[in-house]
Order: C-alpha cells, then structure tokens, then sequence
C-alpha cells in the first residue's frame, strides 16, 4: 500500500496534490492495516495506532516537501536558507527503505521497561516449566534399582535398559562437575548409591554393549581390534553409547583419588574400540589420559600410557602425530623440577614416550629434527650472547631432560636408518652444552650430560669421546685442598644441575665428585669393553689415573681411583692377548665385528667386575635414599661442639705452660682467633652461607664473566 500511495504522490501535480488533503481514505486505510500488523506483531494496545499514523503523516509531509523542490525550486531554496529544521526530518520517518523503517519503528515504539518486564516474565515461566518437568521426570536412583538394572543386563541387555543406565550414569557425573542445571531422567543424592552405580558401569556395561551389539569375542593372539561400529545395531545405539563414553572422560577428570581414577581408567582401556568409533570423544579421552600420563600417581601413569599406546597403535594415521606433540609438551612442563621423588616418575616419561615414538620413525624423525634443531638455536644464541638469561635457556632441567629424552629414543629405536642422521646433531649439541660455561659449579650438568652420552654411544655402537670431559674434572680439581667446612650429609648429584659456593667448599662435593667420576668412567669402560681397540682407547685414562696417583695425597680417594685403574689394566691385558691369537687383519670390519661378538658372549673381567658392582651400587643408592631422613636426624655439628668445649677446657688447665695462644689451635686450621670465639663460629658461618645460597644467581654471573675472559 505505501509503495502505492508514494507512486501516486508523485504523478499529481502540486494543484492536485494541494486538494487532494492530507488524510485520503486511501491513506487511513493502509495506516488500519500497518498499524494491525504491527499489533499483531508486538503484542501492543492502542496507543501504537495513533503513533503510526502519526508517522504516516510525517511521512506523506516529507513526500510533499520532495515534491515541491522539482515543482517550485525557488521556494525550496527559501526554505533551505531561512527553515532548515522543516526540511530535515528524522531518517527513521523515511518510507525509501521499508525494513529499515519497521525496525527503527519496532525499537522506538517498545517502552524498554516493558520490554525486560516481558522477558522476565517469560524466563519466570520458562523456569517454572523446567522445574516442573525436573520434579516430574528426575527419578531417585536407589540400590534397589542398580540390582534391578544388574539382574537385567546379566538376563539380556536391552536398548532401553542400556539407555536407563546411561542416564543414571550422566546424572552421576554431573553431580561431579557441579552441572545441576543440566536435565537428567535421574537424580543421584547418596554418595553410596554414587558409588554403587559407578563400580555398575565400570564392572559391567563393556560386557553387556558387547552382547547387545552381538560382537564376536577377539580370538587369543589376535592383535585387530572388533570395531563396534561393525556392529547392525550400532547405528540405533550410536547415541547412547557416545553419552556414555563421554560421561566416562567427564569423571576421569573430575575424580582426584588415585585407586578410583585407576579403577576408571581400566575400563576405558577396555572401551577404547568405542572411542575409536567416536573422533570427538576419542579426542577428549587422549587429552584426559595425557594429563594422567604426566602428572598422576605411578598405576595411573601407567594404565594412562597403556590407553595412549592402543589407540594410537590403531588408529596411528589418525592421532599419532597430535599425541607425540602433546606428549612431548607435556613432558616438557612436568620436568621443571627434579626431586628424589620426582626422578623416577621423569625416567618413566622418558621410557614411554620413547615407546610411542617407536611405532612411526617417519613421523618420529619429524618432531626429533624440530625438537633437537629447538635445543641447538637455545645453545646457539647462548654461545653468540654470553648474557645470563640465555644461559639459562641451556642451564635448566627442562633442556637437561630433553636432551636426556632424545638420547633414549635414538637408543631404543636403533638400528633405525630414518632416525640415524640424528645422531650426530645431537652429540654435537650435548657437547655444546657441556663447553659452554665450564667451571666447577656446572660439575653436575657435566655428568649429566656424559651419563646420557654414555647411553647413546652403548645403545646405538656409535665412538662418542666422553672421557675427556671427565678427566678433564681430575686435572683441574685439587684433591688435596682441605675443605673449608665439613657437611652434614652427602650431595645428591642425581638431582641438582649446580653447586653453590657453599657446596664447593664442603667435604661432601669432593667425596661425591670422586664417586661419580669413578662410576661415569667404568660405566663409559663397560660400553666399549668388548672393542678389539680397547687398549688404545683405554691409555689416556690410565696415564691420567696414574698422574691422578702420585698427586692426590688423600687415601680414600686415592683407594677408588687405584681400583678402577687396575680393572681397566686387567681388561686391557684380556683384550691384547686375545686379539694377538686373531688370524684377522684390522681392515677386515666383518670378521672384526665376529669376534667382538664372540668376545661379549664370553664376558671380560671388565664386563663382570660391572655387573657385581651395579648391583651393589643400586642398593647402595637406595640405602642413601632411604636413608636420608636419618641422616638429617643425627646431629652431628653437637659432637664438634663437645670436642671443643673439651678443648677449651684442655687449655684453661694447661694456661700457664703456653705463653702463645697461637701454638694451640694451630693444628686445626689456620684460623688465628683465640679458641673462646671458635665455639661460636660455626653459627655465624651457617648464617653467612645461607647469604651465599640465596645470592646463588649472583655468583653465577661472577663465574661466567671470568669464563668469558678465558
């Protein structure tokens, strides 16, 4: 009707226009009906009619006014320079876009408080509804009907017994999340009746969704899995199914007890060809069991690997690359911090990953050459910037542990033509890493990078020279120094990357360095004891070791190093006379490789001198562990203190046949102070090493600028 009544505005002349009036009948009846469009529409009185056709008429008055500027311009410019408010009208009284205009019109019109008013009230009844249908449909599960449902899965389980339990079993896990708003058929208000439906589900239902869908049980050594979705009743059940398995990834997340999150985790082990019918969950489940993987308790980490590792066997081209890279991610973060608790569970992160990137080197090689490259441009820009952030970007247990991680996949991967390229790279890298600041406070990162040589070069028969960086430690310490303070217990070097001035200046670093040197060089011994060129390999050590000899004056020390030098000349002696019977030259590498083999099978006094002891060293090790907490127990810095109060009273009685005070205490040390004072310096010792320990990244910069200089 407007577009009408604009056409015919515009074919009248300005003397027809002017007779025709402002309110034609024509006009009032298309205001009638726009106006009951627009009651209809807004549910509004009265009160909206009369505003429309106030509208209309403002908007018929512009029409005329745009007629009158083609029909008498003159007067239109009067206007424009004496009453512009005339001329411009409001855009929303435009009739040129008609959308436009019921929008504006709908917005403008609607009071705002009547508005809300109305959406409150329909939200109250909404609510209402839903409360209603809550307390119409939410039934109480009770003991007595997960017995029912038990006795009907074990009779024969039906689609609606499968669908019951499936609802019960969501309400169960939305009381976990918090979810009270979600609609569920059930309501579940008895943390007994929780459980009771829990153990059910985890206990019963793979069993029943297998006879329901009549899948054949897998035959013994069968290694593919019977997919569900085989299944012709798959598709009638898909729904409920897929509620369930996820409702089985929402718990494992929301649980916290280790012995029930196992418990759960086992029955998604058993429902993995499930998820392996359903992406979207099967997505969900990974990220729930990596998170277990990496920061659960010791079965949970494993039955979580052991869920990781099924699916991605099965479906590798699927989420194999996905998983290695958020394993991989994981790993990184859970190795920030390394404890005596923590060790073991990072070793295990270290095993299993390697295990998952043993089932694709192609796609292994892809994330090793990214993750090794990552590692060498940290030492790169370390070695180019000689600042203290970069060299923290290497100095830390996340690269120590990456490293470390790397080693052990090429190891258990080997003999692996994909992965082989890599291994060059990477020794270059831990080599790097170990020249880059090399001073005596690094010593632990130094064995830890050889002791991860030592596994690459024993696993994969690749030459690595690791000795020198070890004996290297030998020439530049002085054994013979007398340590400064005597310490309370023993430096772990398994779990720390650096030592603070404190620890230097103790008894403990020498007896653990000594100790350490003494198992890293048998332990690099042992992987080559087998070589034909043992002998040659072996004489640098030995004329280090019998320097180390004659200048260390320490007899505890010069004990161990003696032992293993003598083990080393006793396999040096074995290697020489058997290769002095070989028929073979050295060119001939099979007929070398022969007999190294026919050497190992055989055993040398190396190899069984290694095997005694490493059994005697674990134990040792976990004696210390243990042992540990007795240790702190004893209070030992008491015992000095009676020794010299002992002492001072010694001198008290014998005062007078001494004129010096010096001649005394002279023997223990050079400190010049009268003993009165010596009772009381080891507090004020403790509490200026505790300003040492504090002001530990301190001194490290001291130490690397004085490296920088060398």
């Amino acid at each position: 009707h407007n577009n009408k009544q604009k056409t015919k505005l515009e074919d009248l002349s300005v003397d027809e226009f002017m007779l025709s009036g402002f309110d034609s009948h024509e006009e009032d009846a298309c205001e009638d009906e726009e106006s009951t469009q627009q009651k209809g529409k807004m549910k509004k009185p009265a009160p909206q009619k009369t505003s429309d056709k106030k509208q209309g008429k403002a908007s018929e008055h512009k029409d005329q006014l745009s007629a009158l500027k083609s029909n008498d311009p003159d007067f239109y410019e009067f206007l424009q320079q004496n009453d512009q408010k005339l001329l411009n009208f409001d855009d929303s009284d435009s009739l040129e876009d008609e959308d436009e205009d019921e929008e504006e019109r709908m917005y403008h019109r609607l009071p705002s408080q009547l508005e809300e008013a109305d959406d409150d009230e329909e939200e109250e009844e909404e609510s209402e509804k839903k409360d209603a249908k809550k307390s119409k449909e939410a039934t109480k599960v009770t003991e007595a009907m997960i017995e029912n449902w038990r006795a009907g899965l074990t009779k024969e389980p039906t689609a609606k017994l499968i669908r019951d339990i499936t609802q019960a079993f969501k309400a169960a896990v939305a009381t976990t999340k918090g979810d009270s708003e979600e609609l569920c058929r059930y309501t579940i208000s008895d943390s007994a009746v929780f459980n009771s439906l829990v153990l059910f589900c985890i206990k019963d239902m793979h069993a029943a969704l297998s006879k329901m869908l009549k899948l054949k049980a897998p035959e013994q050594g069968q290694k593919k899995l019977i997919l569900p979705s085989s299944s012709p009743r798959w598709q009638k059940n898909q729904i409920d199914i897929k509620m369930y398995v996820a409702g089985v990834v929402q718990l494992l997340s929301s649980l916290t007890q280790a012995t029930v999150i196992a418990a759960v985790l086992r029955h998604a082990n058993q429902m993995v060809p499930y998820y392996l019918c359903l992406p979207k969950q099967c997505r969900h489940l990974l990220k729930s069991l990596i998170k277990h993987w990496s920061t659960g308790e010791e079965t949970v980490r494993v039955l979580a690997f052991l869920a990781l590792n099924k699916i991605c066997r099965h479906k590798q081209e699927i989420y194999l690359n996905s998983v290695l890279k958020q394993m991989y991610i994981a790993y990184v973060k859970n190795c920030k911090f390394t404890s005596p608790n923590t060790l073991p569970m990072i070793n295990f992160m270290q095993r299993t990953l390697a295990e998952m990137y043993s089932l694709d080197t192609q796609v292994s090689y892809q994330h090793a050459f990214i993750y090794i490259r990552q590692l060498a441009i940290h030492l790169r820009n370390a070695i180019n910037l000689k600042k203290k952030e970069t060299y923290q970007s290497v100095y830390n247990w996340q690269y120590v542990h990456c490293l470390y991680l790397w080693c052990r996949v090429l190891s258990t991967i080997y003999p692996s033509e994909v992965l082989e390229p890599l291994l060059y790279p990477l020794c270059q890298v831990i080599i790097g890493c170990i020249k880059l600041v090399p001073i005596s406070r690094y010593y632990p990162l130094r064995l830890h990078c050889v002791r991860a040589i030592t596994l690459l070069s024993a696993n994969t028969k690749t030459y690595v020279p690791a000795l020198p960086f070890l004996l290297e430690i030998l020439q530049r310490e002085d054994f013979n120094k007398k340590p400064g303070r005597m310490s309370i217990k023993p430096i772990n070097f398994a779990v720390i990357l650096k030592l603070s001035k404190t620890n230097l200046q103790e008894k403990a670093y020498k007896d653990g360095l000594v100790e350490q040197l003494y198992d890293l060089i048998l332990e690099y011994f042992h992987t080559q004891a087998c070589s034909i060129g043992f002998p040659e390999l072996a004489l640098p050590t030995i004329v280090q070791l019998k320097a180390f000899l004659k200048e260390c004056k320490v007899a505890n020390y010069c004990k161990q190093m003696r032992q293993l030098l003598e083990k080393i000349q006793e396999n040096c002696s074995y290697i020489t006379g058997r290769r002095q019977k070989a028929a073979f030259g050295v060119a001939d590498v099979t007929a070398v490789a022969a007999w190294e083999k026919q050497v190992a099978v055989e055993g040398t006094p190396l190899t069984k001198y290694y095997s005694q002891w490493k059994k005697l060293r674990e134990k040792e090790i976990q004696l210390e562990i243990s042992g540990k907490e007795r240790m702190e127990d004893l209070n030992l810095p008491e015992i000095k203190r009676k020794k010299a109060e002992e002492k001072k009273a010694n001198k008290k009685e014998f005062k007078g046949l001494f004129e010096s005070d010096n001649i005394l205490p002279c023997s223990y040390g050079d400190q010049k102070k009268p003993s009165s004072s010596k009772g009381k310096t080891p507090k004020k010792m403790l509490s200026t090493e505790l300003k040492v320990v504090a002001e530990g990244d301190e001194d490290m910069v001291e130490d690397l600028e004085l490296s920088d200089q060398d």
